[in-house]
């Protein structure tokens, strides 16, 4: 029989996004979520994070590593951000179509089939950034916005929740305090706000 004193799992895939690469262990949004929660549903003993990403992964290789990965039969909640080195690497919107809908399927079989335990995160748009000087910061965002264009139809028909980001990050990112050292990933404070959307949502579908 399960032991209930263990307390709820979560899982993070994803890439460097879903590290905090240039960030602390405990600024990346996991953690901030798993915060967030333990502060609102202190009766529910959340884990910390179990993350399954890695700094320029792009789906296939996401794949790869979760399947390659010893996990838990079932998790309370399961995120999912992947796709901008797909963008970045020049990938096929084909490619990155086919490939997200494996891993959102397998994301949701991780949560015992219960699609609203599933949370996906829009791609945020690293054209933005001070890293970007000098590119087609137009192109970029025009890409970024094509590749979100199908992960929210893909997440929706799934009937899981579709959090975007985007838009806030690419406000944020005039100011450099959302902004993390290296000029192209965002700071803890960026984070945060990813991580209450994370919340806000489970408030809602934990009810």
């Amino acid at each position: 029989m399960p032991n209930k004193c263990m307390g709820k799992s979560f899982l993070a895939l994803g890439d460097s996004y879903t590290i905090g690469e240039q960030v602390c262990l405990f600024e990346s949004f996991p953690y901030q979520v798993v915060q967030l929660l333990r502060k609102h549903f202190p009766e529910d003993n959340w884990q910390a994070p179990e993350i399954v990403a890695k700094t320029g992964w792009t789906t296939d290789e996401l794949l790869m590593q979760i399947n390659q990965t010893h996990l838990l039969p079932k998790y309370d909640l399961v995120t999912l951000l992947i796709g901008v080195n797909n963008q970045y690497r020049g990938r096929t919107i084909a490619n990155y179509q086919e490939q997200y809908s494996l891993l959102l399927q397998k994301a949701i079989a991780l949560t015992g089939n219960d699609q609203k335990k599933v949370l996906v995160l829009s791609i945020p748009d690293w054209g933005t950034m001070p890293f970007a000087e000098g590119r087609d910061r137009m192109q970029i965002a025009k890409e970024i916005d094509a590749y979100n264009l199908v992960c929210k139809k893909i997440t929706e028909n799934a009937g899981v929740s579709y959090i975007d980001i985007t838009n806030s990050q690419r406000a944020d990112s005039h100011d450099l305090t959302f902004i993390a050292a290296d000029g192209l990933h965002p700071s803890g404070k960026e984070y945060a706000k990813w991580a209450r959307e994370v919340v806000d949502v489970w408030k809602v579908w934990s009810v």
